[in-house]
């Protein structure tokens, strides 16, 4: 599943992001040499980042 169509993100990469230390969608954007661009993606990034937290706790 894409996290951002725009950038071409998909849910897996974000979410090894994640797992490597991105603390917010731009700073997991920015691992991919991306940022946002419309911003439909916000949500469901932080959703991620909210399952990633709570399934390993840091």
């Amino acid at each position: 599943m894409l996290v951002c169509v725009c950038n071409g993100i998909r849910e897996k990469e974000f979410r090894d992001a994640i797992r490597e230390g991105a603390e917010s969608p731009c700073s997991a954007y920015a691992r991919f040499g991306r940022r946002p661009k419309c911003g439909q993606c916000i949500s469901f990034a932080k959703t991620i980042i909210s399952d990633e937290r709570t399934a390993c706790p840091a």
